[in-house]
């Protein structure tokens, strides 16, 4: 299934774009909103910098974790070269598995926390499951770039952007394993914003 692509809207906050060097970054908040104008929350946001890299330092690290039979977060945002811990620190065990393209792996039956982390070397969206308990389920969404949010109950993301022409990707659970949509932004120097951005499905 295809999606028709963003709407992006940019309301500039600041009034120069010339008072600063382009090598400042300013406060930007990223609005995500739906067809009828209400916020998005959880949704993820993502922007790609022109000269920043798109994988991980070696040593980078996070968890998601089995907790009350649920995954913990269930919405985990990482930058491509992660290597992901999956604790169980229920006193049942679980299969958990991926069978998306952006990651495939299988760690079965289990209790504690299995030896080795599972690397997510490929941008997109792995959903996650369980093989035990099938109402288990978790998305990780791995990106190009070490700027990255989730929008809160207000739809909202604040992130601090360079100046620049950069790439904004976004994604939320309502487009299941789609990839990120993506849209160029443009950055002006030193100009603090509001980028509004509706999402349509």
């Amino acid at each position: 299934m295809r999606f028709p692509p963003l709407l992006l809207t940019i309301a500039l906050a600041g009034l120069s774009a010339l008072a600063f060097g382009t090598a400042h970054a300013a406060p930007w908040t990223v609005q995500v909103r739906d067809a009828s104008g209400a916020p998005v929350p959880d949704a993820v946001v993502a922007v790609e910098l022109r000269g920043q890299p798109a994988k991980a330092a070696a040593g980078v690290t996070a968890t998601m974790g089995q907790k009350d039979r649920q995954f913990t977060p269930q919405l985990l945002i990482v930058q491509t070269g992660t290597a992901v811990n999956f604790p169980n620190f229920d006193t049942v065990r679980h299969h958990v598995y991926s069978f998306s393209p952006t990651k495939r792996f299988e760690l079965k039956l289990y209790s504690g926390t299995p030896a080795e982390p599972v690397v997510f070397d490929k941008s997109g969206v792995a959903q996650l499951g369980c093989n035990i308990h099938d109402r288990m389920s978790a998305h990780i969404v791995v990106v190009d770039t070490p700027v990255f949010g989730r929008s809160d109950a207000q739809g909202e993301v604040k992130l601090d952007l360079p100046a620049g022409e950069h790439r904004l990707r976004l994604w939320a659970a309502r487009l299941g394993n789609a990839a990120p949509t993506v849209q160029p932004l443009t950055v002006a120097a030193g100009a603090p914003g509001v980028l509004k951005v509706e999402l349509r499905d």
